[in-house]
């Protein structure tokens, strides 16, 4: 308890410095913004000079990691208990991690960034198809299929080490592979201290980007009473900030997940309409001749740094935007890992990857091509101009060109207010997270911490030299997060060939079914297959068969030796036995009552009798005939969750038998598979929950 406050969840190792880095940033920065912003401008030169290729190479190496998971074998393991079910709904699911990846970006550069690259492109001749080409290219690479490699890194990894082998949810837990209990020290400290710190520019950024953003759509809208200045972005950040806290304190299901539905259907809407109204043939030709030519292009653009160019454009566009994704990283990361528990690591990858990046696309396409459509076709050419000036105003400037301007531009406006305050609550839920060492039940004082400290970091930022002191900040704290990554996904691969040990040995069954043991069973199988038991007969079963089963293989063990133990728990109708040796050799098998839809087949053979019953036969033999509406099972759960089999019916000897073949299984597992210690584990109710342990499942 000396790590924590009274009262609070705070772990002070993380907290401290991580409220000190901000504290400083904040006092130091306000003091003299000037100076501040010449630092910045001297450091973002050095840090893209120095380390723009090792950015380049770590998000190749993330790419290529994502694409080998989701194509091999690991690609079937689940983010939890074998048994666990997806806790979203797709939908929910892709807004809640759309909203908070990047829809401020999508917002903000889907008509700025094809605009500002066909005026200036970097290898093309200015204002030509070709640098209209180009400038799309490079608009699909920079949002396209790296920026949610770089989500998915930590993601997945987050999710799997928390969900499936019960450690924090917390960027400390993805090295425990490498170095043990050591997480829950300085080491992991001082990664979670890194996760907080980027994690705080990267919002600061989308922040600052979006108050420009907002003041731009209300200077447009209201000329006369909003003009642009960095007074009015930091009120727009306070007045935003706020309506963050009352997000915030609603929780997750309440507050992030309605904003972020709301998010998607506003940005669908208003896609839908540019599409419509715009030039929708050429925009359909434009995205699968961008998407062909962004796919074929993919390799060369990836470990593209323009050596032979002297240039700052590769710092200023595609290592700012890099960096800032994966400063961003630890905060989607985390929120996307925390929504996407039961989900295979194949059906993770694949969401994460796919569908947001071909919306992604999709969007450019929109936005993007029509705006050039408008200067290349239209004669629109005043756009670029307008654009060069202000970034922020560029994509009011296309809505002007639009019907309905006043009346869209005000939804763009609401739409951009919605994904700000989407990305600080959900955003501060994550820091708060961090800051606690990954427990979620945080009281409300604590998160208002860190929603308002989100704000300052912004607003002060914004002070000291608007967008280069933005870039800067992300860039800067991206550098070390990025080798944390690295060494992360390292971490992971090694957990997982762990695991593929395990498979294998737990896939190695030389025994016969237990049912097989007597010659006779299969007619006394049959028997219980055919006739649908009731809840009551499977916890008799349970108690009268299984547990006095589980009692002889723990008073055999017993004699050799080992500590063993039996419970019943009334609370969740199960049996559970366990068996250890030592710290290194934890075996638990349970017998679970479980209840599903009663099958098809037992409702039809049944309705003669169900008919019977409700015309006039209320004996006790008829009521007795009643179809029931659940299927009751004495299923078998491991460690690693549910096995999905039915032990009813089997009588005591089979029991014992598979008890022993799945602890033999357990023993192999143990003996091919280096650097491997238990977990524990508490159970509640119908679910899995993993207390703070060691990583690996046996």
């Amino acid at each position: 308890m000396k790590n924590k406050l009274p009262n609070s969840t705070i772990l002070l190792p993380v907290f401290i410095p991580a409220a000190v880095i901000m504290l400083l940033l904040v006092i130091g920065t306000a003091m003299n913004p000037a100076a501040a912003g010449e630092l910045f401008s001297t450091v973002l030169n050095f840090t893209t000079n120095t380390f723009g290729w090792f950015y380049m190479l770590a998000v190749a190496l993330f790419l290529m990691f994502i694409i080998v998971l989701a194509f091999s074998p690991y690609g079937n393991i689940k983010l939890g208990p074998d048994h666990g079910e997806a806790e979203y709904k797709f939908i929910e699911w892709f807004a809640m991690l759309f909203s908070a990846g990047y829809g401020i970006a999508l917002l903000f550069y889907g008509v700025a960034e094809p605009v500002m690259h066909f005026a200036s492109p970097p290898l093309s001749s200015p204002q030509t198809i070709e640098a209209a080409k180009e400038a799309m290219q490079i608009a699909y690479f920079h949002w396209g299929f790296h920026i949610w490699a770089i989500y998915a890194v930590v993601g997945i990894s987050l999710a799997y080490f928390s969900f499936r082998h019960g450690l924090p949810l917390s960027m400390r837990s993805t090295l425990y592979p490498l170095i043990g209990d050591k997480i829950y020290g300085p080491i992991g400290h001082t990664v979670d201290v890194f996760a907080i710190v980027g994690t705080m520019f990267g919002i600061a950024t989308s922040l600052g980007l979006s108050v420009t953003q907002i003041n731009a759509g209300l200077n447009y809208l209201l000329p006369d009473l909003i003009p642009i200045s960095t007074t009015v972005q930091v009120i727009a950040i306070v007045v935003v900030t706020a309506a963050a806290l009352v997000s915030v304190l609603a929780g997750m299901d309440k507050g992030v997940k309605r904003l972020s539905i709301l998010n998607m259907g506003l940005a669908t809407a208003l896609m839908l309409f540019v599409f419509i109204v715009g030039p929708t043939i050429f925009i359909l030709n434009a995205f699968m001749e961008n998407t062909g030519n962004y796919l074929g292009n993919i390799v060369e653009r990836t470990f593209s740094l323009q050596a032979y160019e002297n240039s700052d454009w590769i710092g200023s566009w595609t290592l700012f935007i890099f960096a800032w994704t994966i400063a961003w990283a630890p905060f989607v990361g985390l929120f996307i890992a925390k929504i996407s528990r039961g989900r295979t690591i194949r059906e993770f990858v694949l969401g994460v990857m796919l569908v947001p990046t071909f919306f992604t696309f999709f969007w450019f396409a929109v936005f993007g091509d029509t705006a050039l459509h408008m200067i290349m076709v239209d004669g629109y050419t005043s756009l670029i101009g307008d654009v060069q000036n202000n970034q922020a105003i560029a994509l009011f400037k296309l809505l002007e060109k639009l019907p309905f301007t006043e009346f869209v531009s005000s939804l763009t406006v609401l739409l951009i207010i919605t994904f700000f305050v989407t990305s600080s609550d959900s955003g501060s839920l994550v820091i708060d997270s961090l800051a606690a060492g990954g427990r979620s039940d945080t009281p409300w004082w604590q998160r208002t911490f860190w929603v308002v400290t989100e704000g300052a970091v912004a607003a002060v930022l914004l002070l000291a030299g608007g967008l280069t002191a933005l870039q800067t900040a992300a860039i800067i704290s991206a550098l070390p997060f990025a080798i944390i990554m690295l060494i992360s996904m390292f971490g992971m691969w090694r957990a997982l060939r762990i695991e593929g040990h395990r498979n294998q040995s737990l896939n190695n069954d030389n025994h016969l079914p237990p049912h097989l043991l007597k010659p006779s069973a299969w007619r006394d199988r049959i028997d219980y297959i055919t006739n649908q038991p009731t809840r009551d007969k499977v916890l008799s079963y349970i108690k009268e068969v299984v547990m006095p089963s589980m009692v002889e293989v723990s008073a055999k063990f017993s004699q050799t030796g080992w500590t063993t133990d039996v419970n019943y728990d009334d609370i969740n109708n199960r049996v559970v036995l366990e068996l250890q040796r030592g710290d290194d050799i934890e075996f638990w098998y349970e017998v679970r009552l479980s209840e599903y839809d009663a099958p098809d087949y037992y409702t039809e053979n049944s309705t003669k009798d169900f008919t019977d019953a409700c015309t006039g036969d209320s004996t006790e033999k008829g009521a007795d005939k009643l179809p029931q509406q659940h299927d009751h099972r004495a299923e078998v759960y491991l460690r690693r969750g549910g096995q999905t089999y039915d032990l009813y019916g089997y009588h005591s000897e089979a029991i014992i038998n598979d008890i022993i073949d799945q602890f033999e299984k357990y023993l192999h597992f143990v003996n091919v598979s280096p650097n491997t210690l238990p977990w524990r584990m508490q159970q509640h109710d119908d679910d899995i929950t993993l207390e703070q342990g060691s990583v690996f499942d046996k």
